[in-house]
């Protein structure tokens, strides 16, 4: 019996190894399920995602949009207001992972169980 063997391109595993390094960073994955949930502020992402530091926000704020997945928006009012909010990749990005989420659940719960 002769298994077909599947060869794995590099094109496709840096697509996919800079897809993942994306969301993987420590807190990039809670900041974008904050701004699915819609929140728009700084505030309101930070005080939904517990244990990150403003510090942190911003920076992956910044890392988050220079990938496409969020857009800042500047609101010239007194004071200036910026408003955060998935982009049309972001959202994707967000349908895509949701079986991930829904395995987490299920499965993170399991190792305790044991």
């Amino acid at each position: 019996m002769t298994e077909t063997i599947t060869h794995i391109y590099d094109d496709e595993c840096r697509r996919f190894q800079a897809s993942v390094e994306d969301v993987g960073k420590r807190w990039s994955s809670g900041i974008l399920m904050a701004l699915n949930l819609g929140s728009t502020r700084f505030s309101e992402i930070l005080a939904r995602v517990e244990g990150l530091s403003d510090r942190m926000l911003a920076q992956r704020l910044k890392e988050l949009e220079a990938s496409g997945l969020i857009a800042r928006e500047v609101i010239p009012t007194v004071p200036v207001q910026v408003r955060y909010a998935l982009t049309e990749r972001g959202t994707d990005l967000m349908r895509a992972l949701e079986p991930l989420v829904e395995w987490g659940l299920r499965w993170n719960g399991a190792r305790a169980a044991r």
